[in-house]
Order: C-alpha cells, then structure tokens, then sequence
C-alpha cells in the first residue's frame, strides 16, 4: 500500500516536471532520498524511465489531430505537412540514438548522481536566463512548424543528446537549442513534445527489455506499482502541457532558468550537509 501511495507521488512529479524546461530527472533523484520504493533497484531504475510513458500519452492525445496524417478531417496539403513533420522528427531522433544507445549503461553508473544533476540545474537555469535576455528582442526565423527546415529539425536533435546528462532535462536542451537556432518559443515548445513521442518510447521499451532480461518481473504488486505511477504521471502531464502552451504565449522561459538555479542549490546544500 505504501509503495501505491509513492508510485502516486512519483507520477505527480513527473508528471508536472516532464515537459517543463526543469528536469524530471533532477527531481526524482531528489525525491527518491525522501519516498524510496521498497523495490528492487532494477525495478526502480525501469520505473523512473518508464513511468514517463504516461507523460508521452498526454502529448498523443493533445496532439493526436494534429500528429494524424490519416485524419479524414484534413485537406490533402495537410496531410503532406504531416507526414512532413513526422520526417523531421523521426531524423531529429536518430543523433540521440546514435549516441545514447552505447553510452546508456555507461552514463546510468557514472551520471546518475546529484553532483551531475546539480550542475546541470544550474548551469541551463543560467543559460535560459542568458539566451532569454538576448533575445528578447528578437523576431524568430520560424514562428510555424511547417516553416521549419530539415537542418533545423536535425540541429535541435542534436541539442536533445545533451539531455542524456541527468539535470539538464530533455525538454530543456530541446527548447533552449530551438530558440539559439531561430524558432518562436511556441514551435520550440510543440517540436520538443514531438521529440519525445519517439525518444521515450525507445527508451521505455529498452529499459523494459534490460529490466526482463535481468529476471525481473511485473507481475503482481510491481505491475500495480508502475501501472499507477504511468497513469498518474498522464493526467498530471496533460495539466502541465496545457498549463506551459497557455504560459508561453505571453511569458519567456526566465522564471523556469531561475528555478533550475534554485533547485541546483537546494540539492547541493541538503546532500553536502546529509551526506
């Protein structure tokens, strides 16, 4: 029961912290020191990946007309725009395979700690503020997903491989690496949500596959526990993604660059004086 009630408090944290620019990430591990799950580490390694299905679900059903090149709904030119954008974000996905795919295993043993996480918080929350700045008066090269060219789509996916460090946060790197290269932060924001169709789902399949190859098993209280963690990490994702494209309409990303360099601060000063 206990852990049910944690997988619920993990699905919020995630669900809140996916797809704003603030790294799910840095607060799991935060949150892990306070609500750990009485479960394997195996498990809880997988969970942390997978639990983030429920927050890629809420962008298909936001997003599914839009996403639909089937949809009956649309002309024939819309159709070709999505297919179009499924192109570029397919191609925009491979350099975070090609680099994550050998280096995941490697990165999970020697990143996954608050120091990197910390550091990161930190040092994109200045970034966001800095590149805000600079750009604030500024008129954006691409303010339409349809505009956007296939080198752009390929540069802010190679912006997204710098999301495999823990604490920068994949939404983060995407959306920062967006706006440096030109586009408004609307399209910056939906490409990012995008992206992370196919590279959680990639993700989540590879963890539950190490997961299994590894003996380990969903059946009974496991099962229930990443189940209720993906469904709570849905719903609350689909307030979030809601609440930040209602945001970005008349606010830059500053206030989320200074709470990066708050929370950055705050896991260095508790884990310095716990540990």
């Amino acid at each position: 029961m206990f852990d049910i009630i944690k997988a619920i408090i993990l699905g919020i944290v995630e669900g809140i912290t996916e797809f704003l620019p603030i790294s799910s990430t840095g607060h799991l591990v935060l949150v892990d020191e306070f609500i750990k799950l009485q479960q394997s580490k195996q498990f809880i390694d997988m969970f942390n990946v997978v639990i983030q299905l429920g927050a890629i679900m809420a962008v298909v059903i936001i997003y599914f007309h839009k996403l639909n090149p089937w949809s009956p709904k649309k002309s024939r030119l819309e159709k070709k725009n999505t297919w179009t954008l499924w192109k570029k974000v397919i191609i925009a996905v491979i350099p975070s395979v090609v680099v994550g795919l050998p280096l995941n295993d490697w990165m999970d043993e020697h990143l996954m700690n608050w120091q990197v996480v910390s550091a990161a918080l930190i040092i994109y929350g200045i970034l966001f503020i800095i590149i805000e700045n600079h750009n604030k008066d500024t008129t954006p090269r691409y303010a339409d997903l349809n505009t956007l060219p296939y080198s752009t789509a390929i540069a802010i996916g190679i912006c997204q491989v710098l999301s495999l460090v823990p604490g920068t946060s994949r939404s983060g790197s995407t959306i920062l690496g967006a706006i440096t290269i030109g586009t408004s932060r609307y399209v910056a924001t939906e490409f990012s949500f995008f992206l992370a169709i196919p590279t959680m789902f990639g993700a989540s399949f590879l963890k539950l596959l190490k997961y299994f190859m590894h003996g380990g098993s969903l059946a009974g209280l496991p099962g229930i526990v990443l189940l209720v963690g993906v469904v709570v990490s849905f719903v609350v994702a689909y307030l979030s993604i809601r609440f930040l494209l209602n945001y970005i309409k008349k606010n830059d990303f500053k206030a989320f660059g200074w709470y990066r360099i708050i929370l950055g601060i705050v896991v260095i000063g508790y884990f310095m004086l716990v540990h």
